[in-house]
This record gives C-alpha cells, sequence and structure tokens, in this order.
C-alpha cells in the first residue's frame, strides 16, 4: 500500500487511462480535472442522491488515500484490522490496483479452501451424513454441519474484507477483486466505482433440505454485499464468476452445487442506494434487495433503490428481486438465454418497482411473460418496454399485460409513487440498447 500525498503522485498513477479518463463524472480541482476518488455522485442521481446525497471518501487528507494492489495493502488502507474495519469512519480513498486475490495469505502466498477447512469437514463425509435417502429433510444438525459452519467462518475471516462508512474504493484501469466478498455492511456515505469482481466462491456450501421442493445448495458469499447502510453508490463495476461458472460445479443429491450467492446483494435495512453503469454476466443470482419477507427486520420503509443503464448479459435470475423497497429500474438492458433464465424482476412482498424504458433481448423461444415473476407482491409501474425474440425485430411489449395474461393472479399496474430522483432524461429503450452495453462496466 502506497500513501498518494501529491497530485503530481496522483496524475502519474492515473496517467495513460483514456477509458477511465473519459469515463462519466468528474472532480473539478483535481489532476487532470477527473479524479474518480473525489467524484461524488451528481444531484439528483438515484435514491443515493437523496437528502446529504452521496460524497463517499472525497474529503479525505492526504494520510488517507492510498493505492492497494494487494489484500494486506486492502486491509490496511481499509484501517488495518480487517476484523474491526467496518468501524472505521474516518474518510478515505482507496484506488486499486492489478487483481487482489481473497485467499493471499499474510506471507503473499495463496491459500486454498483446504487450508481454510476446519480439520473435522470433508465433503465426502458431508455427503455420506447429510444424503436425504438417509438424513431426510429435518435441519441439519451434527459434528459435520458443526465443521461446515466453522469452515465457513474460517473463510469469511479470510476472504470477506469489511468496508467502514465514508469510503470510496476505485479501481485503476484493468483492478480486480477476485474470490472474495467486498462487504458493506455499516458503510454508510460509501462509493464503489471501476472495479472488476469476480468467483466469490464458498468452499462449503450449505445442504438446505426443505428450500423448494427438493432441496438445495446454498453459498454464503456475495461478490459485493451491501447492509445496514445508507447512501451508498455502485457504479461502473462488472461482475461475474470469472472462469469458474456454476455451470461447471458436480450435482449433489440431485441438485446443483451452488458456490456462489448474490453479485450485489442489498439487504438488512439498506437504504438510499443507486447502482449504476454495471455491467453483470454469466451469473445466476444477481441482485437481492431485501433479504426476507418478515415484516417485523425493519426493511419496510426502507431498501430505496435506483437501478438505472445497468448492463444484464447471460444471467439468470434476481435483476432485481426486490422486497419492500421504493426501486426505479430504467434503462437497463437485458440480453438473456431462454434455455437458462429464470426471470429478469422479482416482484415480492409490499414491494413498489417502478420500471421504465428498460430492453430486453431474448433468445428464440423464450417467452416475455417470463421477465416478471411473482414472490408475492401485487403490482408494479411498467411503461416504456422493449422486448426483442430471437430475430424478430424489437418492438413495445407490456411486461404486465404478458405476465398478466399468463398467470394468476394478476399483478396490478401501479406501484403507488413515481420517481423524482433520475440524473439527465430517461432514454428511449432501443436507444438505451445501443448506448449501455458500450459504456457499462469497469474499465
Amino acid at each position: 500500500m502506497r500513501h498518494l500525498r501529491s497530485t503530481a503522485v496522483l496524475a502519474a498513477v492515473l496517467m495513460g487511462s483514456t477509458a477511465l479518463a473519459a469515463a462519466p463524472a468528474a472532480a473539478a480541482g483535481t489532476p487532470s480535472g477527473w479524479d474518480w476518488g473525489r467524484a461524488t455522485l451528481p444531484a439528483g442521481d438515484g435514491w443515493a442522491a437523496d437528502g446529504t446525497g452521496t460524497t463517499g471518501g472525497s474529503a479525505a487528507d492526504a494520510d488517507h488515500v492510498f493505492v492497494a494492489a494487494t489484500r494486506a495493502e486492502l486491509v490496511a488502507a481499509l484501517g488495518g484490522d480487517n476484523a474491526t474495519n467496518k468501524l472505521n469512519a474516518t474518510p478515505k480513498i482507496i484506488y486499486l490496483r492489478g487483481t487482489i486475490n481473497g485467499f493471499e495469505g499474510a506471507d503473499g502466498a495463496r491459500l486454498t479452501c483446504a487450508d481454510l477447512a476446519d480439520p473435522a469437514y470433508s465433503l465426502d463425509a458431508y455427503l455420506a451424513a447429510y444424503d436425504p435417502a438417509v438424513w431426510g429433510r429435518g435441519k441439519l444438525t451434527g459434528p459435520q454441519e458443526e465443521a461446515r459452519i466453522r469452515s465457513v467462518a474460517n473463510q469469511t475471516a479470510q476472504t470477506q474484507i469489511n468496508v467502514g462508512p465514508n469510503t470510496t474504493i476505485v479501481g485503476l484501469p484493468g483492478a480486480h477483486l477476485d474470490e472474495l466478498t467486498l462487504m458493506l455492511d455499516g458503510a454508510s456515505n460509501s462509493i464503489v466505482r471501476n472495479v472488476t469482481f469476480a468467483d466469490a466462491h464458498d468452499c462449503a456450501p450449505a445442504w438446505s433440505p426443505t428450500d423448494g421442493a427438493d432441496g438445495n445448495w446454498n453459498s454464503q458469499f456475495d461478490l459485493l454485499s451491501v447492509r445496514r447502510s445508507e447512501h451508498v453508490w455502485l457504479d461502473h463495476n462488472t461482475f461475474g464468476d470469472g472462469g469458474n461458472p456454476d455451470s461447471d460445479q458436480p450435482v449433489y443429491f440431485g441438485r446443483p452445487y451452488q458456490v456462489h450467492d448474490g453479485a450485489t446483494d442489498l439487504t438488512h435495512t439498506s437504504n438510499l442506494l443507486t447502482v449504476s453503469w454495471n455491467r453483470y454476466a454469466d451469473h445466476d443470482k444477481v441482485m437481492l434487495i431485501g433479504s426476507t419477507d418478515s415484516t417485523t427486520g425493519g426493511d419496510p420503509g426502507r431498501l430505496k433503490v435506483t437501478v438505472h443503464h445497468n448492463y444484464f448479459s447471460g444471467t439468470i435470475q434476481r435483476l432485481p428481486r426486490v422486497r419492500f423497497g421504493q426501486v426505479d429500474i430504467y434503462d437497463n438492458v437485458y440480453r438473456l438465454d431462454g434455455a437458462q433464465f429464470d426471470y429478469a424482476i422479482g416482484i415480492g412482498v409490499q414491494s413498489a418497482v417502478y420500471a421504465e424504458n428498460n430492453y430486453f433481448a431474448l433468445t428464440d423461444g423464450s417467452d416475455p411473460a417470463a421477465l416478471l415473476h411473482n414472490w408475492g407482491g401485487t403490482a408494479l409501474t411498467e411503461k416504456g418496454s422493449w422486448v426483442s425474440v430471437g430475430r424478430a425485430l424489437p418492438k413495445p411489449v407490456s411486461l404486465v399485460s404478458a405476465y398478466n395474461a399468463a398467470n394468476d393472479p394478476d399483478f396490478g399496474t401501479d406501484a403507488g409513487w413515481t420517481p423524482t430522483l433520475r440524473a439527465g432524461p430517461v432514454l428511449p429503450a432501443p436507444l438505451a440498447a445501443l448506448t449501455v452495453p458500450f459504456l457499462a462496466g469497469s474499465h
């Protein structure tokens, strides 16, 4: 990790980044006039601009501006102790350089899942103990489940990187965070931009016998998670499974052994968030807004999120899935394979989704009625959607009408609110389809 104590040094670090320089948002008075570290969320740009807005670490003094190129340097820049960094509210700017891997040990050597496993845990023993033919469908107990939980705790301590409030994290061109979870838990007023996230895999997924009709494997780790945080801006990032897709995993107990969880999960009473110009590719569970249907956990009245100008390609579900929040979803572009995608927008309990001018490109055989899914919601406002199927010309389609024609009960057509926090005009969906895929994501 290096402190950046002068604009001359910062200019040298960033020099030559034509892609980054050409990207949106600039902070006046910084080197070359476009230093993303000092940039703040533009006024009116989604829910994160509400009230005090989102400034991240833009007020950081010279002693709290860093370049991190290793896991140890990132942890040090965030405060010095990964176990307590979530409490570090000092304004800070962290530039990421190169690839930082969550399995990097204290000596710089790469750890493995075997290194983090509890001595009493093994997958073979776990499979033998909890085979449904032997165990049935009851709650898992016993030595192997206890050992798996300890293994997950070991991995959490190693690969979950904790972020505190008033933080800006910016990737320099080509920056990657691999095999780790960036955890913003209580990290209000934070910004993450221009980072490629890949393969936050779980070394010891849990078998959940009662999840669905046949049970499911569930993993612990997201690529980026926002919990108990307000005023967070996630912009121009790229998320995916890297070279380790869930489709390559084996099948156990008749269900896919899923080692990945969410790409960008926004849960546990988080509020006032803007998710803009990101690229999501080849990932299953993409974006969960609200983690439980319970009305007693503090989520009702919160989970206000704006999701705009994001590109979803080869993704399967939760684009996003919404509970409770007033969620504004506009000018996003979806390219989905009907052979694998489950649904795009999930309408959950007490959700109030406002979806406008989104573009959906589907493969042959896909049904626009499948783009919405009912997770206990009752209504949404949806307009300006365009859909193309296979090689057919794109055309305006009412997603609500398509859903209602194929499903009961029907969705109502009024979410009960109208967004006012938007930066710039809303593009017609066909124009978004021409621009978003080229401009979204990290550089």
